[in-house]
């Protein structure tokens, strides 16, 4: 990639943890008794993500989820809906590369909710590093091939997610952290968190398993085990 020097205003807010960040479980409206039993099992964000429902289901549904994970002192992210995120009290939002540009969503969230954007190309990436400063981390992949989500696209491995990893760690002021999408499960996520991922995010691992509160200990376990090899 060509040098773009990066910028953030560190004084915004307190910089995210990479145990804060660790394990992104996307659910849809439908899915509070996975996002319960996933925070029982040490999840530490739940994502809202329903392309197919209405504001009102979309809203309704934030709102129990808000009310649980500030039970577990998780946070909650809202996928593209800045105005449900507003209505729900959400902590941010995660948009994509066709959504809201990140300046114009921090406009409307103020500075101290969270922004997380996808980046699954080099050109998506380079844009995402020009505005640094509007956003908290970065979703990169799919990494590996994924039927979860309908727009992912073809999996891209872990080259970008550690080429990015080189670049952020470059930076005095901020590393902007890095979440691994895509077919991620407990068995392939040493991988990504080797190549630099801060954290994962998880759809069919812990959503359409049979238990998912088993299923997100053993994604924990794993999570915790790549860290130490990595050394963090």
């Amino acid at each position: 990639m060509p040098d773009m020097p990066p910028t953030h205003d560190d004084t915004r807010k307190p910089r995210l943890t990479n145990r804060q960040l660790r394990l992104h479980v996307l659910v849809p409206c439908d899915g509070f008794m996975i996002a319960e039993n996933a925070l029982r099992g040490g999840a530490t964000v739940i994502q809202l993500r329903d392309k197919q429902a209405s504001a009102s289901a979309l809203v309704e549904a934030g709102r129990q989820l808000r009310e649980l994970t500030r039970q577990f002192q998780a946070l909650l992210i809202i996928n593209d809906r800045i105005d449900v995120a507003l209505a729900t009290e959400a902590d941010g939002v995660h948009i994509g590369q066709d959504d809201i540009p990140p300046t114009i969503a921090r406009q409307l969230l103020g500075p101290t909710r969270i922004i997380g954007l996808s980046a699954g190309t080099e050109a998506e990436a380079q844009r995402a590093l020009r505005e640094t400063d509007q956003l908290d981390y970065l979703g990169v992949g799919p990494i590996y091939g994924t039927t979860s989500k309908q727009d992912a696209g073809p999996a891209i491995g872990t080259t970008l997610l550690r080429d990015l990893a080189s670049r952020t760690a470059q930076q005095r002021t901020f590393r902007l952290p890095l979440i691994a999408i895509g077919s991620i499960t407990a068995t392939n996520l040493a991988e990504p968190i080797a190549a630099g991922a801060t954290g994962v995010a998880i759809i069919s691992a812990i959503g359409h398993s049979a238990d998912p509160y088993t299923a997100t200990r053993a994604v924990i376990a794993a999570i915790d085990a790549a860290y130490l090899a990595a050394g963090r």
